[in-house]
Formats: structure tokens, sequence, C-alpha cells
């Protein structure tokens, strides 16, 4: 029986993950920064852990409970939307400390036991805006960019010790809480003199068109998960597939 951790798993694609690989008979190890117990179906092959990937304490803590491991989901990530002149530098490092540092010191804590054990798998869920740039969310696309390029380049030093490195790539998911989560950081975030460009930008948005649902991206994880000759980058959605063939 195989055993996945999945980071960021209070909501979203995070919980729709961890419910697909329970369903399919494996060991779940679901973290969260606030544990909840009543998200996911009672089960004895899910353990429910607390873990701020910004945090290096709870990180270790957080890695030795889990024990061995053959998969890793870097999916714990926040969002912002506004124009740069607006954001504050303390908001930069906010997102990137956990989209992208996150990401990257939670791959370091598990490779040790990956490379001993000569197999393994990380999964990094970033977004379908790395492949096409859109207004308003320069700092956000910035630190999932970042993990597209760590990942790459990761995927090569890890080859001779038969661990693999994926991108799972999400388009617009409205029926998730990540734009609401993000709301606090948008505030003050969009000077007046960007509010038109806003106001288009949201009247997009609420025009209809193909969207990503989190079963689309728990899908993508699965075969990341499972299928070896599964591509390095995974579009994640209808929109981030058109994207992605565009």
């Amino acid at each position: 029986m195989k055993t996945i951790l999945i980071t960021g798993c209070s909501s979203g694609f995070g919980l729709e993950t961890a419910r697909l690989f329970l369903d399919r008979g494996w060991t779940v190890i679901a973290t969260m920064r606030t544990p909840r117990e009543d998200i996911l179906p009672r089960s004895e092959r899910l353990r429910i852990l607390r873990l701020d990937v910004t945090d290096a304490d709870s990180i270790g803590r957080a890695v030795e409970e889990a024990g061995a491991v053959e998969v890793l989901v870097n999916n714990a990530g926040i969002g912002l939307l506004g124009a740069l002149e607006g954001v504050t530098m303390d908001s930069v490092r906010e997102i990137f400390a956990t989209n992208t540092f996150g990401t990257m010191a939670m791959t370091q804590a598990m490779l040790p036991q990956f490379r001993a054990r000569k197999s393994g798998v990380i999964i990094n869920v970033t977004s379908s805006v790395t492949l096409k740039p859109l207004h308003l969310l320069s700092v956000y696309t910035a630190s999932k960019a970042a993990v597209n390029a760590f990942t790459e380049s990761l995927a090569l030093e890890l080859e001779p010790f038969n661990v693999r490195a994926h991108l799972v790539l999400p388009g617009r998911a409205p029926d998730t809480a990540f734009g609401q989560n993000a709301r606090s950081r948008i505030e003050n975030a969009i000077p007046e003199a960007y509010a038109p460009l806003a106001q288009s930008v949201f009247a997009a948005w609420q025009q209809p068109g193909p969207v990503t649902h989190a079963s689309d991206v728990a899908d993508g994880v699965w075969r990341a998960a499972t299928d070896p000759s599964c591509p390095l980058r995974l579009a994640a959605g209808a929109d981030a597939v058109a994207l992605a063939s565009a």
C-alpha cells in the first residue's frame, strides 16, 4: 500500500486530491496549517498532520511523523491579485514564502528518503498563468513560474536516483476557496489609476467559458503519481489544457 503526503488539504485541490487517493486505496497524509477532522472521510488509511510550509520546525516535525512516503504533492499555496505598484513588499515575500520557498523546503526535507530508497515522486502544483500572462497577477505568476523552473531542473538532478518530478498546472477554479482566501491580500493592492483595468479584468472573468474543477487537478496528480510515462508538465482543467495547446 503506497503513501502520499499532500500539503494544503484544508480545501480545494488538496482536499479533492486527498479524497481521490483515499478512494483508490492509498494511505493519505493530509497536511494543513489548522488540522480539521471533519472534512475527510474516516479511514484507518488517513492521517491528518499540522504543517506550515513556511516554518522549518513545522516541516521537520511533519516529515518525521509521516515516516516513509512514496509521493509528495506540494499543493499549499496562496493567491494575490493586484498591480505591482500597489502591492507591499511584505505581501510579495508572503507569496514567495508559501508558493516558492515552501515548495522547495518541503521537497528538500523529503529528498533524503527518496534518494536512499531510489524511488519517489514529487508533484508540484503551480498554475496555468505561467503559460499565458494575465493582468494583475505579476507577483503570483512569478512565484509559480519559479517553481516551474525549479521543478524542471530538479527532475534532471534526480534522474540518477529514479526519483521523478512533475508539474500540475491548474486553470482558474471559481468553485474553490482560493480567491476568497486571497481577499485580504487584495485590499489596497489596486491603486485608483488601475481601477479601469481591474474592472475590465473582473468583467472578463464573469463571462462564461472553460474553467478548472478541483477534480481535474486531483486527476492530474493521480496520473503524475502513477504513470511513469507522463510528461513533466500536466495541464489540469479545460481552460489550462486550451492554454497549453495554444
